[in-house]
């Protein structure tokens, strides 16, 4: 009798994760797993899919994420699970759900999140029991924010922590460690960590190397400082002895536009003998809380929500201020609090960034705003259609590369960001031809086309532009690391173990 399975997907153009050429294929996937790869049209299915023309890859990993209470909501996780991101990791700059208490009022950034109500999780084990109730429509991972620990413990914000205040962030820190978080984020460029000096983050951050765990920061500074404030990032990561993620790495400001190569010198420099990666999203705008102190000369700002000025979401700042006849920068404090999409970022910069060995692919998407950034929706097929297919800044396999097996093995997610024998069967299916990103900044909220389907642990979970409803996310615990290697040592001993 032949042997069975629970889908047979055909003739596809298999992108294995790991950076080499494509090969034709069939897989077979069963019990949330691939079963086997290779020539399977005797095996015995209750559903086939056909591959022919279509590329299988591993399921996308966002590696950089603020989906920490929308995960917890299935129809805010479409804009994910629609572009083929299987898995998110959360809890990035600085702000993470868990473990948090919230005291008075929500500080910022953490309402980039939701609402004080939603903040439900004093524990970063209650968080994973509420992942796991929701059973999510992708698959979360998490890091713990730095200045989500802080508004747990300090009265004040804009100051240092005590000795005794560290002790205690430590404590939630390594709890939270043990419960499968992948590490520490920091955002020390917002105004609520800016008071955090170097020492108090490396206090925190040497609970990171008996464990495995990785730092990541949103850099205290992405303009005139960056090279000062990766200094500061690399030495903390170094003296804690845990591998360093610069989040969204860029050179805001066009002042800065033009030196992404001594900031890469400086990144290149970093990895000699270290564990140094970047992530980076394919657009030249950032999206954050509207901030007078990125309101500069030559930066077009939109705004994307305003509480006292809830009609004046999706107009630019300028416009605004000319009719109320204000400078942008009073025009800016009557609309706060605010969200806001600047485009400060020069498109050479952005592609030199795409292009580095160490660059994994992430979001940054905000969730919860009326007018998200497109990069919400579409980040992921602009890499593979304006960058690769269009542009051919660098090949498919290296591409899909960088959106599943480098992140994989960056963040320690077992079994995750490759197709192999016995890892888990995410995937999806898409048409190197016509994939795109259809989310503008005029019109974010559009799914992508050219994506046929996309399976999570093996379910099928969407398909031709629109979600099956079935969910089947899981929570996933950073895996038990072995000793610190060099970034591109631990990809090297992941894909290594997938052969």
């Amino acid at each position: 009798m032949p042997p069975s399975c629970d889908t047979l997907i055909t003739d596809a153009s298999i992108v294995d994760g790991s950076g080499d050429p494509a090969y034709q294929g069939d897989v077979a996937l069963g019990d949330g797993r691939i079963l086997a790869i290779g020539a399977l049209r005797h095996w015995r299915s209750a559903v086939v899919q056909e591959g022919g023309g279509l590329v299988l890859a591993p399921g996308f990993i966002d590696a950089h994420a603020h989906d920490d209470l929308a995960v917890l909501d299935a129809q805010l996780t479409w804009p994910k699970l629609s572009q083929g991101i299987t898995t998110v990791i959360v809890g990035n700059c600085g702000i993470s759900a868990a473990p948090v208490t919230v005291r008075d009022s929500l500080p910022e950034p953490l309402n980039l999140l939701g609402e004080a109500r939603e903040f439900a999780f004093p524990t970063f084990r209650s968080y994973v029991a509420a992942i796991k109730d929701a059973v999510p429509a992708v698959n979360v991972a998490a890091l713990v924010g730095h200045t989500s620990l802080r508004q747990n413990h300090l009265d004040r914000l804009d100051r240092p922590a005590s000795a005794r205040e560290i002790a205690l962030m430590r404590e939630q820190l390594d709890d939270a460690l043990a419960d499968g978080a992948l590490g520490l984020s920091t955002g020390l460029a917002y105004a609520n960590a800016k008071g955090a000096p170097e020492s108090e983050v490396l206090a925190l951050a040497r609970s990171l190397s008996p464990v495995g765990g990785l730092y990541a920061t949103h850099l205290r500074d992405e303009a005139d400082s960056i090279l000062t404030a990766i200094d500061e990032a690399v030495r903390t990561s170094r003296q804690a002895g845990a591998a360093l993620v610069i989040s969204h790495l860029k050179c805001a400001g066009v002042a800065n536009w033009g030196r992404i190569r001594e900031v890469l010198g400086a990144l290149d420099h970093a990895r000699c003998g270290h564990p140094v990666g970047c992530d980076c999203y394919p657009y030249a705008a950032s999206s954050s809380l509207l901030d007078l102190d990125q309101i500069a000369d030559g930066i077009d700002i939109g705004i994307t929500w305003s509480i006292p000025h809830p009609e004046l979401g999706g107009q630019r700042l300028s416009d605004i201020a000319a009719r109320w006849q204000v400078a942008d920068r009073t025009a800016a404090s009557r609309l706060q609090p605010a969200g806001a999409v600047y485009h400060c970022m020069d498109e050479d910069d952005v592609r030199a960034v795409l292009c580095h060995p160490a660059t994994a692919i992430g979001t940054d998407g905000l969730p919860r705003d009326p007018r998200p950034h497109p990069r919400l929706w579409g980040a992921f097929p602009r890499v593979l259609a304006r960058y690769c297919r269009d542009e051919r800044l660098f090949t498919l396999p290296q591409a899909v590369h960088r959106m599943t097996g480098l992140p994989a093995a960056r963040f320690g997610l077992a079994d995750r960001g490759v197709i192999r024998v016995g890892a888990w069967a995410d995937l999806v299916l898409f048409d190197p031809s016509t994939i795109k990103d259809c989310a503008t900044y005029a019109h974010p909220q559009q799914p992508a086309d050219g994506i046929s389907a996309v399976y999570v642990n093996g379910v099928l979970s969407a398909a031709q532009r629109r979600a099956t409803g079935c969910r089947a996310g899981r929570f996933l615990p950073r895996a038990r690391s072995a000793p610190m290697l060099t970034d591109s040592a631990v990809v090297a001993a992941h894909l290594g173990s997938a052969s």
